[in-house]
């Protein structure tokens, strides 16, 4: 699986999915910092790679159906914080193996995983 890590995770987690054995790369780390959501989902898009976020706005179906994608991510701490953010999204890429996301728009709360 290939990921893109939006802007407003914790940078170490490009690391995390890395030592996983996931092909990972940033938004930052392509130049796209600031990028609107367009651009970006349409980059992860292009080359296949499956896009992880913060950003609710992403989660619209209508304006990002998620079938045009590799998948899409959304986090949902119950908490804010660099450290409660990285532990919601370790937990997840625990449990990669278990979940299709191709073609679907998964939302990770810290009690579950929703898929649309």
């Amino acid at each position: 699986m290939k990921f893109k890590i939006d802007e407003n995770l914790p940078h170490e987690l490009l690391a995390d999915f890395r030592r996983a054995g996931y092909d990972a790369e940033t938004v930052e780390g392509e130049g796209l910092t600031g990028a609107s959501d367009p651009l970006l989902l349409e980059t992860a898009r292009k080359e296949g790679r499956i896009f992880l976020t913060l950003d609710k706005g992403i989660a619209d179906v209508r304006a990002y159906p998620p079938e045009r994608f590799p998948g899409i991510v959304l986090f949902r701490p119950s908490a804010s914080g660099r450290t409660r953010v990285r532990g919601l999204v370790r937990r997840f890429l625990s449990r990669l193996g278990h979940v299709d996301l191709a073609g679907r728009l998964a939302v990770v709360t810290e009690r579950n995983v929703r898929l649309r």
